[in-house]
């Protein structure tokens, strides 16, 4: 017989208490909001002031500028930032200060030279605008180019022996100019920026002129990519700026190049890495197309720990 107690009824059979009504769903939290960036813009030679924003890289930086002031993005030479001047040192390259003012250079006249490679070295320096134009960012005092007066810093190299190079990287260009025979003459063709006196006659007193702009630096800028998005960075540290100014050097002594963005995606690999061959190793993954030899490599490796030593 079941005792009492085994009669009663078990706590899993005994009615439950009522379920507490559902507590409201909590609303989702609002992704947070992208700054609205927008840049001030002219045409280096002269132009009214358009305003551009929603780009991510520099064709689409060209496209937003062409669009601004309706012309095509292939007329666009290159970019200065806070100055309508060919001034090399003032270059667009891959960053962008948050209150910088961009200038667009656009074609001007297209001239041809004939030059004889009499030395291994033309004397000159290539740069590209990262959207098809390879340009002179320097020509050596005293070389081949120097002596001849219508080769000017900031001309576009269009063509060599009629060939168009449109397109082509500036390594490919420099390697184009350094494997040309000696003593047997080449042609250049070769697009100058438009000057500002091209205008001159079509503008008026009251017309808008392109003026040097003065800015404050910011402590952000506009970190611009060939490949993904484009991100708002803080500016580089002391060791950054100096570690990407020994880079670009190196690659203007064994490349005739020079380019702030390679340098500095360089360095920022170095940082990833502890050793020379960890660093070697990065870079094949990350630049190789470039095809960097070792002797380079290693260069680059001890420039950056020098930079880092100075720097603290």
């Amino acid at each position: 017989m079941e005792s009492a107690a085994a009669r009663e009824p078990r706590g899993a059979d005994a009615p439950r208490a009522p379920a507490p009504p559902p507590s409201p769903a909590e609303p989702p939290a609002a992704p947070r909001a992208r700054p609205r960036l927008v840049f001030r813009t002219q045409l280096a030679h002269g132009s009214p002031t358009g305003k551009i924003e929603g780009f991510t890289n520099v064709r689409e930086l060209y496209a937003k500028i062409a669009e601004a002031f309706g012309i095509a993005p292939t007329e666009i030479l290159f970019c200065t930032l806070n100055s309508h001047k060919v001034d090399m040192q003032k270059l667009l390259g891959g960053q962008i200060g948050l209150e910088d003012f961009i200038f667009a250079h656009v074609r001007g006249e297209t001239k041809e030279v004939e030059v004889t490679k009499t030395e291994d070295a033309l004397g000159l320096t290539i740069t590209d605008n990262g959207a098809g134009y390879a340009f002179i960012k320097r020509i050596k005092e005293g070389s081949i180019i120097n002596r001849i007066e219508t080769v000017c810093v900031g001309d576009s190299i269009e063509a060599i022996n009629d060939h168009s190079i449109v397109g082509c990287r500036h390594y490919e260009v420099a390697k184009m100019l350094r494997e040309l025979p000696k003593s047997q003459p080449f042609t250049l063709r070769l697009v100058q920026p438009k000057r500002a006196f091209d205008m001159i006659g079509q503008r008026s007193r009251g017309s808008k002129y392109p003026v040097e702009v003065k800015v404050t630096s910011g402590r952000e800028t506009l970190r611009l990519r060939s490949g993904g998005a484009a991100t708002v960075e803080e500016v580089p540290t002391e060791f950054e700026e100096e570690a990407s100014r020994k880079v670009d050097d190196l690659l203007e002594s064994y490349m005739g190049i020079r380019d702030p963005e390679l340098a500095s995606t360089m360095v920022e690999t170095s940082k990833k890495t502890t050793s020379v061959q960890e660093f070697a190793s990065c870079l094949d993954s990350v630049l190789g197309e470039f095809a960097f030899p070792d002797e380079f490599v290693v260069e680059v490796w001890a420039a950056i720990g020098e930079a880092r030593e100075a720097c603290g």
